[in-house]
């Protein structure tokens, strides 16, 4: 089957064309995609503060469950005035929002959604999103530094050391997988899980596993997340490096985050739990009876659903835990995570040269097994607690039609 490029090229006739008109098609699907997951995230993001914190979150925009609330708000940020502090820095101030989402962007170009349905297939993808994501930080550096406020320079400097502290222990954890996959090409690693989920990397052995979790704590950290978040320490910088911001400048940093969130949680994804597999077919459903196209259509979706519910799990761990202090942060990362990475890499490695393939065979099972009755409980929990809903104990507030308010007699 000929690639998108060699399509225009036959198309057009020549080469050089081809690749612009690819690379405008690409790079529009891409950033609607970050646009449109980030609308998605802010939502859901309200929706589960509200549940956790047993209320309702959006409901007056865009019917019952507030669909439109977020792009409401995306209209206000557009219509909202745009200033720039007197003191401030006025190129370095409109650069670093720009900067630091671009950083974020340029991860999805290296990054598989389904089978070779990649923009850039590189043989040093993990590499290259690694360091891409990290130009994020030049971004929050020259908006705190440009914004002319001691504030929002501290809050820079903050995110500054957290950032390129986690990106350590991270970068370790992601050598984990790609020692055993042999590989830096996140399509071939994603092409080397197929089949059942037990040939997930993440129950390739108990040190890729603890790898998983070790990675996840250090993306979430990484992507400014709490309780992780010093960069928006409201109690000590009122918002960090951004408090001078408005308006769509504001909005970019956002956007940023959350592209970062889904890109971390794709090299997760691709990493330990299976790429765009399901996990239940022997093949790969490119190349079953449902054809290239179709089936990679059904990878996309089943990679897109997997992501999201990565980014639900840091969601549910913001609204969760309580925000550590600057000690507390670089403590985790310095005193615990980097050690732990560092142990896991060695344990691995000895791993793949002593142990016998039966062993390893037997008991990567025996680790989905128990790893997949795990996540069935917490399932069977979260969708058989009773709780009431938070609207049941003020119906008055909320005037809403399907609220039924119970009815008071009237004295004589």
């Amino acid at each position: 089957m000929p690639t998108v490029t060699e399509f225009f090229a036959g198309l057009f006739g020549n080469r050089t064309i081809a690749y612009m008109v690819t690379g405008i098609i690409v790079g529009t699907i891409l950033v609607a995609f970050v646009a449109l997951s980030a609308i998605f995230f802010i939502w859901l993001e309200r929706k589960v503060a509200g549940r956790i914190q047993d209320r309702l979150g959006p409901t007056r925009v865009g019917g019952k469950f507030g669909w439109l609330q977020t792009v409401a708000d995306g209209l206000k940020l557009l219509a909202k005035e745009d200033t720039i502090p007197g003191n401030a820095d006025h190129f370095l101030f409109r650069a670093g929002p720009y900067i630091a989402f671009c950083g974020s962007f340029l991860a999805f170009m290296a990054l598989p959604f389904g089978n070779g349905w990649v923009a850039q297939n590189m043989n040093i993808a993990v590499f290259y999103m690694l360091a891409v994501m990290s130009t994020e930080i030049f971004g929050i550096i020259l908006a705190g530094y440009g914004s002319g406020s001691k504030w929002s320079l501290f809050g820079g400097m903050r995110e500054a050391a957290q950032m390129v502290s986690y990106e350590v222990p991270m970068a370790i954890c992601v050598l984990i997988p790609v020692i055993v996959a042999g590989t830096m090409n996140l399509n071939e690693i994603g092409n080397k899980q197929t089949g059942g989920f037990w040939n997930w990397y993440a129950f390739h052995d108990p040190f890729t596993f603890c790898a998983f979790w070790t990675y996840f704590t250090c993306a979430t950290a990484s992507c400014k997340r709490a309780p992780f978040d010093l960069a928006e320490a409201e109690s000590e910088l009122v918002a960090g490096f951004h408090t001078e911001y408005s308006g769509l400048r504001w909005s970019f940093f956002f956007m940023a985050e959350y592209a970062s969130m889904f890109a971390v949680s794709g090299i997760a994804i691709l990493l330990f739990l299976g790429g765009w597999n399901v996990g239940i077919f022997p093949k790969d459903l490119s190349e079953t009876f449902l054809g290239s196209i179709f089936g990679n259509v059904i990878n996309v979706l089943v990679f897109i659903v997997k992501g999201w519910l990565l980014v639900f799990v840091m969601m549910w761990v913001r609204w969760t835990l309580p925000r550590l202090r600057i000690d507390q942060v670089m403590m985790t990362c310095l005193k615990y995570l980097l050690p732990m990475s560092c142990a896991l890499l060695v344990l691995v490695s000895l791993w793949q040269i002593v142990m016998p393939p039966a062993v390893i065979l037997y008991l990567k099972y025996f680790m989905a097994v128990i790893s997949f009755l795990a996540v069935v409980l917490v399932g069977l929990r979260m969708f058989l607690t009773k709780e009431p809903p938070p609207m049941a104990g003020m119906p008055g507030v909320w005037n809403m039609p399907w609220v039924k308010r119970p009815t008071v007699a009237r004295k004589s």
